[in-house]
């Protein structure tokens, strides 16, 4: 296969993903806009990504069998047009239950497009590159934070936050003429078998610690950036107009995060996702006291971009290792195990904000689930040595030649 045979269909790939996680993540620098135009409370506002995530999750599994058997071009081009509606909606949306309404449409194509689009990624290259191409495809997710978030922030606070939806949507119909020319025509079909079979073996002990990892590594960040503006405002001290400039920031440590996280867990992925679990936990706790003060703000948040992005890739990659027999349905699985992780991250966030307790305690809440993260990857890793044990054919004087 050539390179651009290879990347032009990854690139297709990241455009749509761009789009995705623009949508995802830039209602979190727009909350504050959001709130007041709708007249809702903050905490209500932060409920719209509690809305989306939940939406992810709960349309992973129903659009998980519903594309099973798929042509995977046919369903990843259905799924771009259903994110294009959604965000149509969220743009006419004329109240707070209708804009929580259409969230949950757009959340649905979120991790069937995300699941299938890595199964295709990862098609497209030599096995010891996969969690690369992963990475390059979520590169676009990556960037939407560099670029997409800031300026989408940026284009709300200017225009009014409609605006910005109708911007992606724009976006949406640019990654569909890019997967309608540049992906295959003849992508590898799912194969055949029995769906509750498939089902069944995501039972397994190992499968489900690979989704937890996922659900934790976003719990921890969520409870935090869920309400970055408000940190970014109200404790940091930044204006609502430098908000996009330190977003774009973070997003860019993000994209550092991601491409570096792709090539470590090519490496040693066990061990790399054991350390970015306590990476995680130092920088939050880190981000607590540096959330005070302007530079070393800037400074905590790339560092967190870097180090939260990383899991991504490696996670994903996990899961696909362990969940070999049905590989669309677990990656799908795995990304609304991120978006559950989402959800409940800008929940427990809202606890903590409804409970009357200080910003700074955003940042506790995110480093104590990185650590019980930590403590699910070092589980995991337990159960790979014994099984490995397990495996090697023994004789009476030990393991066999």
């Amino acid at each position: 296969m050539s390179k651009s045979t290879m990347y032009l269909p990854l690139l297709a790939l990241a455009i749509a993903a761009f789009g995705i996680g623009t949508t995802e993540f830039v209602i979190m620098g727009l909350l504050p806009e959001v709130a007041k135009d709708l007249g809702v409370t903050a905490p209500a506002a932060g409920m719209l990504v509690s809305g989306y995530a939940l939406g992810v999750a709960g349309g992973a599994p129903i659009l998980a069998m519903v594309t099973s058997r798929w042509p995977r071009r046919r369903a990843l081009l259905s799924l771009i047009g259903l994110f294009i509606l959604g965000n149509a909606l969220c743009a006419m949306a004329p109240g707070y239950w209708s804009l929580m309404g259409a969230r949950v449409v757009t959340a649905f194509c979120h991790a069937a497009f995300f699941g299938i689009g890595a199964v295709v990624a990862a098609d497209l290259v030599p096995r010891d590159k996969r969690a690369q191409a992963v990475a390059l495809m979520f590169t676009g997710l990556t960037l939407a934070n560099v670029l997409g978030v800031p300026f989408g922030t940026a284009l709300g606070q200017w225009a009014g936050w409609r605006a910005t939806f109708w911007a992606v949507t724009v976006i949406g119909m640019a990654a569909l003429v890019a997967l309608q020319v540049w992906l295959p025509r003849h992508l590898p079909r799912p194969a055949p078998g029995n769906l509750l079979r498939e089902f069944r073996s995501l039972l397994g002990p190992q499968v489900q610690l690979a989704l937890l990892i996922s659900t934790l590594a976003s719990v921890g960040m969520f409870s935090v950036f869920t309400y970055i503006a408000y940190i970014l405002r109200d404790v940091s001290g930044f204006s609502a107009s430098a908000e996009s400039w330190v977003l774009l920031l973070f997003g860019a440590g993000i994209t550092v995060g991601g491409l570096v996280g792709g090539k470590l867990a090519d490496w040693r992925l066990m061990p790399v996702l054991a350390g970015l679990f306590v990476a995680i936990a130092l920088v939050l706790v880190t981000f607590a006291y540096t959330s005070h003060y302007q530079i070393p703000t800037l400074i905590t948040l790339f560092v967190w971009g870097v180090v939260s992005f990383a899991v991504v890739p490696a996670s994903q990659v996990r899961v696909l290792d362990q969940a070999r027999e049905a590989s669309n349905i677990a990656s799908t699985l795995n990304q609304g195990a991120f978006n559950l992780g989402n959800a409940t991250g800008a929940w427990l966030g809202a606890l903590v904000i409804g409970a009357g307790l200080p910003l700074t305690y955003l940042p506790w809440v995110g480093a104590s689930v990185a650590v019980l993260g930590l403590g699910v990857v070092l589980l995991s890793a337990s159960l790979d040595r014994r099984d490995s044990a397990a495996a090697v054919p023994c004789d009476a004087n030990g393991p066999a030649a």
